[in-house]
């Protein structure tokens, strides 16, 4: 949850019940009114090819990925990343990690969404 989330959710929790509705009655109608296309509950599956270099490789499971929030593994991808261009370690076991990182936050994900 961000800052925002939380922010609304500990001003929500201030009001009393029938505002409560009011205000998700309010964000729902604003919502309907919104044409923000729903992202993608699956993954849009792009095949790997045979040469790609990590950075083409992170933008490729972004884009297999839309639904995951990238920030959450800002971390783990920079390691990765670190370690095929200051550690050497070849593209395509660095990509394979990349590949099942990706994976375990989807997963994570859908676990969350359910």
């Amino acid at each position: 949850m961000d800052r925002f989330e939380k922010q609304l959710l500990k001003v929500m929790r201030d009001f009393p019940d029938d505002v409560r509705e009011q205000v998700l009655a309010f964000a729902e109608f604003l919502q309907g009114r919104l044409s923000i296309p729903a992202l993608p509950t699956e993954p849009v599956m792009i095949p790997r090819p045979s040469e790609e270099s990590v950075i083409k490789a992170i933008k490729r499971l972004a884009a297999t990925y839309p639904m995951l929030d990238r920030g959450k593994m800002l971390n783990e991808t920079s390691v990765l990343v670190a370690q095929n261009v200051l550690g050497g370690r070849p593209t395509a076991d660095v990509i394979d990690d990349l590949e099942a990182l990706f994976c375990a936050h989807f997963d994570a994900h859908r676990k969350s969404e359910s």
